[in-house]
C-alpha cells in the first residue's frame, strides 16, 4: 500500500477542541498550521490571545492591501497592462476600457482568465461571439485571438496562467456537478453578430510572447471562422451560477470554493452562503498560518464582514510566513443571530510560489493595513 493509503492519526496535548473550528476551549483562539494550502496536513494550536494581536508589524513580509481599481490601466490593449502581483506561474493585472478594442490580441504566454468587475459588452474571438457582464469569468485558452466591445466601461481582473492550462478542480465524492455544473459553462456562438464583424478590413493582431508585443497585420479580419469543433474553446461562467459547498456545523476551508486550478496556483470564488448555525461552530474564517502559499483576494461586491475598511475593487495580499485571519470586528458580526448569511463576492488566488508586488500596486497601497488587526 502506498503512503497515501495510510491514515495518519494526529497527536493531542493539553486542552484542545474535539473538532477543528468548533467548540473551542473557553476563552481560546484556534490557530491552524497548514501545509499545501488547505489541501495538506494540519495542526491546531489553542491560545489565550488572538494570534493576530500584534502591537507592530515591521519589515518587507507583511499583510498588504491596495485599491486595485484605482491602479487599473485604461487602454484598448489589455496585454500591456502591467502586473500588480506576479511570479513565474501567474500574473495578476487590472485593466479597464470604455470603448471597443482597436486591435485583436493574442496571449502566447499563457491562458487568460478575466473576471469582469464592472461593465457589459461583447466578446469576439476565434470561437465566435458572446455577451459578457458584471461577475463573469471569461476563460481564453493560450493563443486565442480576441477583443472586447464594451457598451459600458469595463473593469476586469486578468489572471494569466503561464505554466499550463486552467482546469476544473476534481470534485471527488461530491460528484462532477457540485459547486457548478460544467454545463453552465457557456461557449461563443458563430451567430449573426460574429458574421457582421467580418470583412476585408485591415486588422492588426497584437501577440504577447515572453512579455514582448509583436504585431501581425492582415488585409482582412482573421475572426472569420465558419465552424469549429473540439475540446478547447473560450468559455464563460458567472459567479451567480456557483453554489458553494456548505456545512451548518463546521466552517469549511477556502479550498472547497476552488473554481479553477492551474499549475502552482488555484482560483477560488467566495459567494453568499448561509452562516454556520451550530452554536459551537466558528462563524468567521479561522486564524491560519498558510506557510506554503501566498494568498491574494480581490473583493468584488458586498459586505466583507471578516475584513475591516475593505471595499469592492480592493486587493489584499497575505504572503506566507505569518498568521492571519478575521479582524476583531468580524467576531462580533459573525455572532449576530440576526445575520444568517454572508453578503460578499470575492476572488481568491492562492499561489504556491512567492509573489512580487509591482510599483503600480504600491502606489495604491493602504500603509496602515497591518494595524487593522489591533483591538479597537
Amino acid at each position: 500500500m502506498s503512503a497515501k493509503g495510510w491514515i495518519h492519526l494526529p497527536r493531542k496535548e493539553g486542552t484542545t477542541s474535539r473538532q477543528a473550528h468548533a467548540d473551542l476551549p473557553a476563552g481560546s483562539f484556534e490557530r491552524e498550521i497548514g501545509r499545501d494550502g488547505f489541501f495538506g496536513p494540519a495542526s491546531h494550536i489553542y491560545h489565550p490571545h488572538p494570534p493576530t494581536g500584534w502591537t507592530s508589524f515591521e519589515g518587507p513580509m507583511r499583510p498588504r492591501a491596495f485599491d486595485a481599481v484605482a491602479a487599473a490601466q485604461e487602454s484598448s490593449d489589455p496585454l500591456r497592462a502591467q502586473p500588480l502581483l506576479h511570479n513565474a506561474a501567474v500574473k495578476l493585472r487590472i485593466w479597464s476600457a470604455d470603448r471597443p478594442m482597436r486591435d485583436l490580441v493574442r496571449n502566447a504566454d499563457g491562458d487568460e482568465l478575466l473576471f469582469v468587475h464592472q461593465g457589459v459588452g461583447d466578446l469576439f474571438c476565434d470561437f465566435g461571439h458572446m455577451a459578457y457582464g458584471e461577475g463573469d469569468y471569461i476563460l481564453m485558452p493560450r493563443g486565442t485571438m480576441w477583443r472586447l466591445e464594451p457598451s459600458q466601461r469595463t473593469v476586469a481582473l486578468l489572471i494569466e496562467a503561464t505554466n499550463g492550462a486552467f482546469k476544473l478542480p476534481e470534485r471527488g465524492i461530491l460528484g462532477p456537478h457540485a459547486i457548478f455544473d460544467p454545463a453552465a459553462l457557456e461557449t461563443p456562438a458563430l451567430d449573426e453578430a460574429f458574421k457582421a464583424q467580418q470583412g476585408d478590413c485591415q486588422t492588426r493582431v497584437l501577440v504577447k510572447r515572453r512579455d514582448a508585443i509583436s504585431t501581425i497585420t492582415y488585409p482582412f479580419n482573421p475572426l472569420d471562422a465558419i465552424g469549429w469543433k473540439g475540446e478547447i474553446a473560450a468559455m464563460k461562467l458567472n459567479w451567480r451560477d456557483i453554489r458553494p459547498v456548505m456545512s451548518h456545523r463546521y466552517h469549511l476551508p477556502p479550498s472547497v470554493h476552488a473554481t479553477f486550478v492551474a499549475d502552482r496556483f488555484v482560483v477560488c470564488t467566495f459567494v453568499p452562503r448561509p452562516i454556520e448555525s451550530d452554536p459551537g461552530a466558528l462563524k468567521v474564517p479561522f486564524f491560519h498560518s498558510n506557510d506554503d502559499y501566498d494568498e491574494v483576494i480581490f473583493y468584488h461586491a458586498g459586505d466583507f464582514f471578516s475584513r475591516d475598511n475593505i471595499k469592492p475593487g480592493m486587493i489584499t495580499f497575505h504572503p506566507s510566513g505569518f498568521t492571519h485571519g478575521p479582524h476583531p470586528k468580524a467576531f462580533a458580526a459573525g455572532a449576530q443571530r440576526a445575520r444568517n448569511s454572508t453578503d460578499e463576492v470575492a476572488v481568491m488566488i492562492d499561489a504556491r510560489d512567492a509573489l512580487d508586488m509591482s510599483e503600480a500596486a504600491r502606489v495604491q497601497e493602504v500603509p496602515s493595513y497591518a494595524d487593522s488587526w489591533k483591538s479597537p
